[in-house]
C-alpha cells in the first residue's frame, strides 16, 4: 500500500502544472478600453467583438470609452493596468505604432515594450470621399483638378498624423500632386465641413461616412485597400489610378493587453477572438460597418504590425511628419 500510494505521489508531481489563474479566467468582467470618443469606427468595431465575448467567455465585457492625445491617454491606462487579462486595449495604428513615429516629445509608453499584441479584429478601408458639388468623379479627376487648381484641393482628416492623413500623403507621394491637410478632432466636424464644401474631400473611415453618402451629402471617390471592398464593390480603389497603382494603404483595429500578461490568458483571449471573428453573424455585422474581420495568431499579428509600420515611417519621414 504505502509503494502504490509513493508511486501516485510521483506521477502527481511530474504531471504539468495548469496554473489555478488561468483555469478560472475569466472569473468576473472584462474592460476593453477605446482610446477614442463612442461612435468612431474603434468604438463600433470594439463593441461588436464585445457583445459576442459576453457569451463566449459567460462574463460582462464592458467597453469604456477614454479618448484624448490621439488615443495616447487610453494606451497609456492599459499600460498601467494590472497584467492580468482584465483590462484590453481595442488598439488601432496611431497609438500602437504611428505616434511613436512623429512625436518630438516622449510618450508616456512605448507600445513595443508595454503592450502585448493579442490578435487582430479588423481591417477596415477608409474611402476617399469628396462634396458631392465638386466636379469629379473618381480620383483620376481629382488628381486632374489639383494641378489645375494647385494648392486650392484641401482633405480634411482626424488629426495630424493618424491614419487619414497619412492616406492624403501617400497619394500624394505617388502622384507628385498637391493637396493639402486639414486636421479635425474627429470625425463628425470633418464630414459637416466636406458636405458644405468648406473643404472638398476628406479621407474618413466607412462606417462614418455612410450616412452622408446614403444622404447625398457627399460622395466617395475611391477606397484605400489594394482590392475593392466587399461592402462597396462599386466604389473603386485609388490604385486603380495607374500613377498610385502600388498604393495599399488600410486602416485596422486589434486587442493588446498589458506586458506581462501570463502567457496562457493571451493564449486563451487569442483563441476566443478568433472564434468569435468566425461567426457569420459577427462577420455580417462588421463587413456591414466597413470591416474586414482578419484574426491572426499572435505571431502572425506582430508580423503584420511589422510590415505595416514599414509603411508608415516610409510616408512620415517623407511627408516630414512632426507633432509638438
Amino acid at each position: 500500500m504505502f509503494r502504490v500510494l509513493k508511486l501516485l505521489i510521483l506521477v502527481l508531481a511530474a504531471a504539468p502544472v495548469i496554473p489555478a489563474f488561468a483555469q478560472a479566467f475569466p472569473s468576473r468582467p472584462i474592460t476593453i478600453v477605446v482610446p477614442f470618443s463612442p461612435g468612431g469606427a474603434t468604438d463600433i468595431f470594439a463593441r461588436i467583438l464585445a457583445e459576442k465575448l459576453r457569451d463566449t467567455l459567460g462574463q460582462a465585457v464592458i467597453v469604456e470609452n477614454k479618448p484624448g492625445a490621439g488615443g495616447m491617454l487610453g494606451a497609456a491606462a492599459v499600460v498601467k493596468a494590472k497584467s492580468d487579462g482584465y483590462t484590453l486595449l481595442m488598439g488601432s495604428p496611431g497609438e500602437t505604432l504611428i505616434n511613436s513615429l512623429i512625436y518630438k516629445r516622449p510618450l508616456q509608453y512605448h507600445a513595443e515594450r508595454d503592450l502585448v499584441p493579442i490578435n487582430l479584429v479588423t481591417r477596415i478601408s477608409n474611402v476617399l470621399v469628396a462634396n458631392s458639388e465638386l466636379p469629379v468623379k473618381d480620383v483620376s479627376d481629382l488628381m486632374a483638378y489639383a494641378q489645375k487648381n494647385p494648392g486650392n484641393v484641401r482633405y480634411g482628416t482626424s488629426g495630424v498624423g493618424n491614419m487619414q492623413h497619412l492616406n492624403g500623403e501617400l497619394l500624394q507621394m505617388l502622384t507628385g500632386t498637391q493637396l493639402v491637410p486639414v486636421p479635425y478632432k474627429g470625425t463628425a466636424n470633418m464630414l459637416i465641413d466636406v458636405a458644405s464644401g468648406s473643404v472638398e474631400t476628406g479621407f474618413v473611415a466607412m462606417a462614418g461616412a455612410l450616412p452622408f453618402i446614403k444622404s447625398g451629402r457627399i460622395k466617395p471617390l475611391a477606397v484605400t485597400s489594394a482590392k475593392r471592398a466587399s461592402f462597396a464593390p462599386d466604389i473603386p480603389t485609388i490604385s486603380e489610378y495607374k500613377p498610385a497603382a502600388s498604393y495599399d494603404l488600410d486602416n485596422w483595429y486589434g486587442i493588446f493587453a498589458p506586458a506581462g500578461t501570463p502567457q496562457d490568458v493571451q493564449n486563451r483571449l487569442n483563441v476566443v477572438i478568433t472564434e468569435a471573428l468566425h461567426d457569420p453573424e459577427i462577420i455580417k455585422q462588421m463587413v456591414e460597418q466597413g470591416g474586414n474581420p482578419s484574426p491572426m495568431t499572435q505571431d502572425q499579428f506582430r508580423a503584420f504590425m511589422q510590415a505595416e509600420n514599414v509603411k508608415y515611417v516610409d510616408i512620415v519621414s517623407n511627408a516630414k511628419i512632426t507633432v509638438d
